[in-house]
Formats: C-alpha cells, sequence, structure tokens
C-alpha cells in the first residue's frame, strides 16, 4: 500500500510541470499585435494575430502593438531664425510597420523616436522666422513628418502625422503684434474706402452727363429730391422753373422756330 502511495505522489510533480509547460509554450497574440520569436538569441519570425505555441526556455519573445501610438512632444525653448526666443511644442503620430527592425535595428523605439522627435522639433522650429511658426504651421507639420519618416524607416516605425500645437512667445512681442495687426487693418480700411470714393466718382460722373444730354433728365431728378427736403423742418423750397418748357411753348417764351436753315423768324399776324 504505501508503494502504491509513493509511486501516485511521483506522478502528481510530473502533472505539475508537464501542465506548467504547456502553459508557458501557449500564446494568445492579439489581432493588433505581433510576437517577435527569438530562439536560441537568432530571430526566427514573426507570428500572429491567434494562437501561437514556443517553445519554453529556449525560445525569447517581445510584443510589439501596431497601433497609433500618440507622441506629446514636450516644450522646447528655440530661438528662431530672426533671433526670437520662442516655446514650441507638438505632437507626433507613429506606428509600428516592421516588428522584426522595430526590436532588432533600435533599443527602445518608443523612447529613441521620442527623443528624435524633441530634436527635429527644435531643428525646423530655429530655421524658420516667427511669422512663419504662427501663419505657416502647415508646412513646417509637413517638414517635421519628412524628416521623422526617413529617420525612423531603418527601425520599421511609419511617422503618419505631426502638429505643432502651441508657440508661446513673449508679452511684449504679443503686444508688437497686436499693433501692428491693428494697423494693417486699419491700412486696409483706409484702401477699401478710397476705393469705394473712386467707384463713386466715376458713377457720379456718368450721371452727370446723363443729366446734361437727356432732355427732362435734370428735371426728374429734381423732383425726386424734393420729398427728401421737404421731410426737413424748416426747408424753404425754390421750385425753379424748368428750361426744358422753352422745347414746349417756344412761343411763348420768346423763342422763334427753326426754319430749318439754323435761323428763327418771328410769327406775326397778318392784318388786314
Amino acid at each position: 500500500m504505501l508503494e502504491l502511495l509513493f509511486e501516485g505522489n511521483i506522478w502528481i510533480p510530473a502533472i505539475i510541470v508537464i501542465f506548467a509547460f504547456i502553459v508557458m509554450a501557449i500564446k494568445i497574440v492579439r489581432e493588433y499585435e505581433r510576437l517577435v520569436v527569438f530562439r536560441l538569441g537568432r530571430l526566427i519570425d514573426v507570428k500572429g494575430p491567434g494562437f501561437i505555441l514556443i517553445i519554453p526556455g529556449i525560445d525569447r519573445v517581445k510584443r510589439i502593438s501596431l497601433r497609433i501610438v500618440t507622441l506629446d512632444v514636450p516644450s522646447q525653448e528655440v530661438i528662431t531664425k530672426d533671433n526670437v526666443t520662442t516655446n514650441v511644442n507638438a505632437v507626433v503620430y507613429y506606428r509600428v510597420v516592421d516588428p522584426n527592425r522595430a526590436v532588432v535595428n533600435v533599443e527602445e523605439f518608443a523612447m529613441a523616436t521620442a527623443q528624435l522627435s524633441q530634436t527635429t522639433l527644435r531643428s525646423v522650429a530655429g530655421q524658420a522666422e516667427l511669422d512663419e511658426l504662427l501663419s505657416e504651421r502647415e508646412k513646417l507639420n509637413m517638414k517635421i513628418q519628412s524628416i521623422l519618416d526617413e529617420a525612423t524607416d531603418p527601425w520599421g516605425i511609419k511617422v503618419t502625422t505631426v502638429e505643432i500645437k502651441d508657440v508661446v512667445i513673449p508679452e511684449a512681442l504679443q503686444k508688437a503684434i497686436s499693433r501692428q495687426a491693428t494697423a494693417e487693418r486699419e491700412r486696409r480700411a483706409v484702401i477699401v474706402q478710397a476705393e469705394g470714393e473712386k467707384q463713386a466718382a466715376g458713377r457720379i460722373r456718368e450721371a452727370a452727363k446723363i443729366l446734361n444730354t437727356e432732355k427732362g433728365a435734370f428735371y426728374i431728378r429734381l423732383l425726386r429730391t424734393l420729398p427728401e427736403i421737404a421731410s426737413q423742418q424748416g426747408s424753404l423750397i425754390a421750385f425753379p422753373l424748368p428750361v426744358e418748357l422753352k422745347y414746349l411753348f417756344p412761343e411763348t417764351l420768346g423763342e422763334g422756330k427753326d426754319d430749318g436753315s439754323g435761323k428763327k423768324e418771328d410769327k406775326k399776324e397778318d392784318k388786314k
């Protein structure tokens, strides 16, 4: 009886060891992850997603996420091309496209990408003037993204987007920029007003030509102006006799008829 009990106790540790071995050999890889497998120090392959078996004690694995990583680049003190001290921060979006190179070619690719982003941001911002940092951010974003993407390509990393978030400038310079913007708006307002007066003068000149050339036009314009004058209190209106009446009553106004030869003759009554 003791011998059977002793033999049964031997199988229990063996079962436990086999179970632990199986558990260590099974790896579940999510859809957005990959396993970089090293066997006795040599790179074997990238496996996943799904159910993966490895050899415990012989295989070593590195789990890599393929999702886009949001990297917040802290504020960097930058001296611009026109010698203005500013603080610039940004955000970088990147993802691993080749897990093999991300593990083999660089140690801690996340930290390396963060350090490279900081130095690149300072370099690009230092080569630009302050006006470019404030008004041409899209151009600088594309430049930083291109530099980072080229530098991280051997690491198996793709930089998808770079965005400059904020540019902090000294308070004294902010006031100067505000005054400059105000002066620019006033200059544009004067130009627009001058252009409007120029166009109005042209229209008035055209209207004056029409009033001088068309018969009765001036009188009609006068009649249209009278209600505006009459609406004001204490207004005295002097209503002139329109000169156009001479064309309607030439005899009454002492005007002779034109006989076609350019001379005017008076009409007299025959007396018998």
